[in-house]
């Protein structure tokens, strides 16, 4: 199981600018304008992951009761998931369904 530290942080998206508040029920993780990431933890929190580019997402799958959004750096190339937050943009979350 992947060691988890809690980081609900302010930031400013890297992809579109746009100031990102905290959460408040879980660590934030994404732009929820963008749906973008930045890739800096290992494991969720630590920011131990030195490659730090950006997550660009690129579809989405079912999880439990909710959505995962899956990512890939567009500098090392790596394959992430991030669960989707309450005030994600659905308009894309639903075209992220939608691509092949």
């Amino acid at each position: 199981m992947k060691t988890f530290t809690m980081r609900d942080e302010n930031f400013v998206c890297e992809n579109c600018g746009k100031e990102v508040s905290t959460l408040n029920y879980t660590a934030r993780d994404h732009c929820p304008y963008c749906l973008y990431s930045k890739h800096v933890d290992i494991n969720p929190g630590d920011r131990a992951n030195e490659c730090k580019g950006l997550l660009k997402p690129v579809g989405i799958e079912k999880f439990k009761d909710t959505y995962k959004i899956l990512y890939k750096c567009t500098k090392c190339n790596n394959e992430h998931k991030n669960i989707m937050a309450n005030d994600d943009d659905m308009d894309l979350i639903i075209n992220l369904s939608i691509q092949k």
